[in-house]
């Protein structure tokens, strides 16, 4: 562990729906939610006037709809999110080359590696603290989200900082005082402690990082076995020499839906899986990778799941190839039963593709090499042009008018969906720089109400009082 508290750690708070609240002044300062939308849908994240009424990330809906139902339940729009992202991680690029991106919204920084450690000494405990405090106010300006920052000697250190000072707060651990602080923890906030490891320790008495220091070397170890063990205790008493790495080489790419209803009709299954097939290589060919292992999820209405994968002669980004790939896969399975979620994925990442693909793509048989996308990525069926119902695949793009996504209307501009059914799609007429819009109703095949791109951020926003940091 370092001897300064030079490892930062920074968090976005509650990111998504941040974002949310950002771009839709209506929203500002109520509870949020994003997430599935469905009766099976998922929370991602709750903004904190959501999390006062219990809603918390990986709950269903449907139980956060029954603790907080005059949230707004809004669809995740991802582009917009890793928009935010790139902005925030180019803010903290200027901090140190060694940036170490965990997800969109958290990264650990070097400050030993940057300007702070140019001077050939270690960076001081003030010197790391004003560069906190820069930083979120740089994020602020830059997006008008708020940021936690954990700053220690240690990654994990850093970690657990971060989140003791949410929201919108910063927290530095000085060098001397890492044990203190961590004893009184439960021993759940420590890296590689689930519920089964925690439920262990509790029966021998070790509820906190303190105990399991008092507990010593042999104890865990008797509890845990000896890799574990000893990790565990390294890690109670605040030891953690793992580096900030800039580089993190994603091993696959994947989506997956869960619907709704289980799907028992198997050309309808066919073409989910078509589908999602399109959706992972428009995310492979947007980080530059091929890849050379298909793989195919279905859990059926039980929960069973089954994964099956089919390795290819050469790593690819084809549309056709992984299309083709994942329709072999899924033909070995059953269905019949019901399907509750498909993922599709392609692991084996490189950076080039088969050069041979004449062996692998089909062509000679109607299809075409090198991928050019096909109806069903656009979200057709397989063989129709279209939908399992015979609509074109424009109709059912512009027609699923999801909560949150953006639109647009020749007389009342950018606006967002708040709701819709019964043959009705309720818009607000808003843009983040914007007062709250009013509200207008259409009905769904309003030719002139379209989807349309998420406007950007305008970095703080109006029509509220930004939170005040806090240190």
């Amino acid at each position: 562990m370092r001897a300064e508290p030079s490892v930062l750690h920074l968090d976005m708070d509650a990111f998504y729906a941040s974002v949310e609240q950002a771009s839709k002044p209506s929203l500002r300062g109520r509870p949020v939610v994003v997430g599935g939308t469905g009766l099976r849908g998922v929370v991602a994240t709750a903004s904190y006037e959501a999390r006062r009424f219990g809603v918390r990330s990986a709950m269903p809906v449907a139980q956060a709809r029954r603790l907080c139902p005059n949230a707004a339940y809004l669809h995740p729009r991802f582009s917009l999110y890793r928009e935010v992202s790139v902005t925030v991680m180019e803010l903290l690029g200027a901090l140190s080359p060694l940036v170490e991106p965990l997800s969109l919204d958290e990264a650990f920084v070097d400050l030993a590696a940057g300007p702070l450690g140019s001077g050939g000494r270690p960076p001081r405990a003030l010197e790391c603290r004003r560069v906190g405090r820069d930083i979120r106010s740089a994020i602020r300006e830059a997006t008008g989200l708020g940021a936690s920052v954990g700053l220690a000697g240690s990654k994990m250190l850093a970690k657990i900082a971060s989140e003791r000072a949410k929201p919108d707060g910063l927290l530095l651990l000085e060098p001397g005082t890492e044990r203190a602080f961590l004893a009184p923890l439960p021993v759940r906030v420590l890296p590689g402690v689930g519920p089964a490891t925690e439920a262990t320790l509790r029966r021998a008495g070790i509820a906190t990082a303190g105990e399991a220091v008092a507990a010593g070397h042999a104890e865990l170890v008797r509890l845990l076995g000896q890799a574990h063990g000893s990790g565990l205790h390294d890690l109670s008493r605040g030891l953690d020499d793992r580096p900030v790495v800039a580089e993190r080489d994603a091993k696959s790419v994947s989506v997956e839906d869960t619907f709704a209803e289980d799907l028992t009709d198997r050309a309808r299954v066919r073409w989910e899986v078509d589908r999602l097939a399109g959706r992972c290589v428009s995310r492979l060919r947007a980080a530059g990778r091929s890849g050379r292992t298909v793989v195919l999820k279905v859990r059926s209405h039980d929960f069973t799941t089954v994964t099956r994968s089919e390795t290819l002669r050469g790593p690819t980004d084809d549309p056709a190839v992984v299309k083709e790939a994942a329709a072999r896969l899924l033909a070995g399975v059953d269905t019949i039963t019901g399907v509750r979620l498909l993922g599709v994925g392609v692991s084996g990442l490189a950076d080039f593709t088969q050069e041979d693909l004449f062996a692998q793509s089909g062509w000679g048989r109607g299809v075409e090499p090198g991928g050019t996308e096909t109806a069903g990525e656009r979200g057709a069926g397989p063989g129709s042009g279209g939908a399992p119902d015979g609509r074109p695949p424009e109709e059912v793009a512009a027609r699923r008018w999801l909560p949150g996504i953006d639109v647009t209307h020749p007389e009342y501009g950018p606006g967002w969906v708040q709701g819709s059914g019964v043959g009705r799609v309720t818009v607000r007429f808003e843009t983040p720089e914007s007062a709250p819009g009013r509200v207008r109703t259409f009905a769904v095949e309003d030719p002139e109400l379209t989807p349309a791109d998420p406007l950007p951020l305008p970095g703080a926003p109006t029509g509220g009082p930004a939170s005040a940091a806090r240190d």
